[in-house]
């Protein structure tokens, strides 16, 4: 299997694996905490020990700190303007099922571009690098995913219609990767490393903003210290692997 099959693979595996379990049973939530906090783990690991030090080999510190804090700003935005939607503000209000659905799909779809983006600036580096940060983002897609198709499947009723609309997001992912990849492969050593940077700081904004308050790691102690310890092991490993 060539690297970018695995890539291809890793791409739709993680999102389609957790809007499969989401409409046959729902986890019991203390898989589903682990699960956020283990993909959290991954993701800051990858951030911190592979994507910002890769960034430093070819751009200065300065360049690097600025382009990692406007990746944080860019999700910042993107979170403010079309959040999620979750059971808890469908506990709060009864939203317009078109509307919502909507709103729905462009924030998932704004979500999974630069995610594709992260992993097509990985791979323009190394095919190791790029599997690396697949494998991470595959993880948290997972129980993201799964948190995402419970209230879809609510405002639509439909099992697959959830499905193929989630189906559908998953390939701004892919075309992510696409535009990440092609356009950055063989271009200046520079922007390579700024968007090393941009990608570290989107996947450190979603796993702080995101992946780690929906883990509640106080209420879920155990599970969540032991999900956060095992993920920064594994991207250790696959670190020492590649």
């Amino acid at each position: 299997m060539t690297s970018l099959t695995l890539i291809l693979i890793l791409i739709f595996v993680g999102q389609t694996l957790g809007c499969l379990v989401g409409l046959i049973k729902k986890p019991r939530d203390t898989i589903l905490y682990g699960s956020l906090a283990f993909a959290a783990s991954m993701m800051l690991g990858i951030s911190f020990l592979q994507l910002i030090p890769e960034s430093l080999k070819i751009i200065p510190f300065y360049l690097m700190a600025g382009s990692f804090l406007i990746g944080i700003v860019i999700f910042f935005i993107i979170d403010r303007i079309l959040p999620h939607i979750n059971p808890e503000l469908l506990k709060k209000e009864k939203p317009s099922v078109k509307r919502s659905v909507i709103m729905l799909v462009i924030g998932m779809a704004l979500h999974n571009l630069p995610e594709g983006l992260a992993i097509g600036v990985g791979f323009a580096l190394t095919p190791t690098l790029g599997i690396t940060i697949a494998l991470g983002i595959a993880a948290q897609d997972v129980p993201e995913n799964l948190a995402t198709i419970v209230p879809l499947y609510a405002l639509t009723k439909k099992k697959m219609k959830s499905f193929i609309i989630v189906t559908i997001t998953i390939l701004f992912e892919l075309l992510g990767f696409i535009v990440g990849y092609y356009l950055l492969k063989g271009t200046s050593l520079n922007l390579l490393g700024v968007s090393l940077a941009l990608a570290a700081g989107f996947m450190t904004y979603i796993s702080i903003e995101e992946l780690i308050p929906a883990a509640q790691i106080k209420q879920n102690l155990k599970v969540g210290v032991s999900s956060l310890i095992l993920g920064l092991v594994c991207v250790l490993l696959i670190s020492m692997l590649g």
